[in-house]
């Protein structure tokens, strides 16, 4: 029986620039984020800011951490411990993010914070055992710093 996965040589090239469309996607998606801690700053009386606001962030730290269910899937170079250890880790954002809408403003966002934070760590650590594009963490980093500015951002907003 063939392999189905590609070889090394016939894998595709890594894009080295941040493609458009994922820029697009990605900055876009920290619209919400600005948005509703530009609310909880200057109209703190509307209502639900805040429920939207860790709902919003909960909502992206799940689909961030099914990234590496992904990569579990694909990257041929992962050792089968490697590979399990992120298709584990891939879950862990999600059971960090549903308490997080359950908690007041303060905890909420502070849970989504190390949430986002771990992820990051995360990614680091995949990206020292594993070819990712050239473009992947610079995103990620610009990405995961803007959204928990965000989020403490609206947890002060909260409490201000």
């Amino acid at each position: 029986m063939q392999s189905t996965h590609p070889t090394p040589s016939s894998s595709p090239a890594l894009p080295t620039a941040l493609p458009t469309s994922v820029a697009w996607l990605g900055y876009g998606g920290l619209l919400p984020f600005a948005a509703l801690a530009g609310i909880g700053w200057w109209a703190p009386g509307t209502p639900l800011w805040g429920t939207a606001l860790l709902a919003y962030g909960a909502v992206i730290l799940s689909f961030v951490g099914a990234l590496h269910w992904g990569f579990a899937m694909v990257l041929g170079e992962l050792s089968d411990r490697e590979r399990t250890h992120r298709f584990v880790w891939s879950v862990v954002p999600s059971l960090l993010a549903w308490p997080a809408v359950l908690l007041p403003m303060a905890g909420g966002a502070a849970l989504l914070i190390v949430g986002f934070a771990a992820h990051l760590v995360q990614d680091l650590r995949l990206a020292s055992r594993a070819a990712l594009p050239a473009w992947y963490l610079p995103l990620r980093w610009r990405l995961t710093v803007t959204a928990c500015v965000c989020l403490a951002l609206g947890a002060v907003a909260a409490h201000g």
